[in-house]
């Protein structure tokens, strides 16, 4: 089975994981602010904190954000889970803003209508949380202006989007959003096995998201509220929680970044063959990269309308031939919990729309010529 993700695992890889076994440190060693400072340096970002999964990291911008009861947070419905996740934690309502139908991210002509909608109510968001779908950046300058002009924050959701561009300058680099989030999951563009990170330009929003990340809790003694009884003493200052990456997770991730370049050159040459094979199938193919680069962390297409074949039957039928197809994303307010808050099924076309016609196909730096053909080769066959 051809996957349609996985994670590339080198030999140098494994010794980076192996000299933090041999360590005095498996977790709070320097592993973890070493990465944080890869990463940084890579997307040209001052602040990064390292927690263990995106969607942890997610919930520490929000918290940093101060996003609680009585908020309102705006994501997109075409996403996981985490996207929107994240604002319920707090207590938050959650609301989404539809998507573009060609670009498939969070559209701007919806959310300035829908703004303008929310200021004439008396509910504007407090966060808005972008989703860079697929690996291609959101389109966070006219964000960054609503924002301004609305007063509300944005988290970037780029769980996709390591190595990606906007307007030239990497995804989290740009300083367009207020917290930008990575993930690591073995899918993605780099692994720490499981694994997340927030950057942001914001001195104070990146202590905050620290604190969280760990119970709350300080030994800075310049932060005390008073002496310290000795050298052991710590303070907890907030409600916060255990989303600490290990030492192990963190070497893994950093000798991952060392490759990053490689594993995205790879991945826009299996897309160009891939755009080349399929242009004459009745596909809708990912756009082109227009403002930026991007990570290509996935490959959807949708069947176009005069394909007849219902989508399942293409899907198990590519999956018979062995190529590990897959589906991103049923729509967040179409799932029963959302549901049951009011959201209804057409609520956002859109999305639902790309939903009931889209397939992802495999995509990933590992995969060899042969792979690619034989992806190939199957959804001519299931097309024909």
């Amino acid at each position: 089975m051809i996957q349609y993700g996985r994670q590339q695992i080198a030999p140098e890889d494994i010794e980076a994981v192996r000299a933090v076994l041999a360590s005095d440190f498996l977790t709070q060693g320097p592993a973890v602010p070493a990465f944080e400072q890869a990463v940084a340096r890579y997307v040209g970002a001052p602040h990064a904190v390292a927690v263990n999964s995106a969607t942890s990291a997610l919930h520490v911008a929000c918290i940093a954000l101060d996003v609680g009861p009585g908020d309102v947070v705006w994501t997109s419905p075409n996403s996981f889970l985490a996207s929107a996740n994240c604002a319920r934690y707090c207590g938050a309502d959650v609301d989404f803003v539809d998507i573009d139908p060609v670009d498939l991210n969070m559209s701007v002509p919806a959310l300035r209508e829908k703004l303008a909608r929310a200021k004439a109510g008396g509910r504007l968001p407090k966060v808005l949380i972008p989703v860079d779908f697929a690996g291609r950046s959101a389109q966070l300058a006219p964000m960054r202006e609503l924002a301004d002009a609305y007063g509300f924050a944005i988290v970037e959701d780029a769980s996709h989007a390591i190595g990606a561009t906007y307007h030239g300058a990497h995804v989290g680099g740009h300083g367009l959003a207020d917290v930008t989030v990575f993930s690591f999951h073995p899918v993605k563009i780099i692994t720490t096995a499981e694994g997340g990170l927030a950057l942001t330009h914001r001195p104070e929003l990146a202590r905050r998201m620290e604190l969280a990340r760990s119970h709350g809790m300080t030994r800075d003694t310049a932060e005390m509220s008073g002496t310290p009884d000795g050298p052991w003493y710590y303070e907890q200052h907030s409600l916060g929680w255990n989303y600490r990456l290990t030492d192990l997770q963190a070497a893994l991730g950093t000798s991952q970044l060392l490759r990053i370049e490689e594993f995205l050159a790879r991945r826009h040459a299996v897309r160009a063959r891939y755009d080349t094979a399929f242009a004459g199938l009745p596909l809708v193919l990912p756009p082109p990269d227009a403002e930026g680069r991007s990570a290509l962390h996935l490959y959807p297409v949708q069947l176009a309308p005069q394909v007849t074949r219902d989508r399942r039957a293409v899907f198990e039928g590519l999956r018979a031939r062995g190529i590990g197809v897959n589906v991103h994303y049923i729509p967040i307010h179409t799932q029963p919990y959302y549901q049951a808050l009011g959201f209804r099924r057409g609520d956002f076309p859109a999305a639902e729309a790309y939903y009931a016609r889209a397939i992802t196909l495999p995509l990933h730096a590992g995969m060899s010529d042969a792979d690619v053909e034989a992806v190939i080769a199957a959804v001519r066959a299931e097309l024909a």
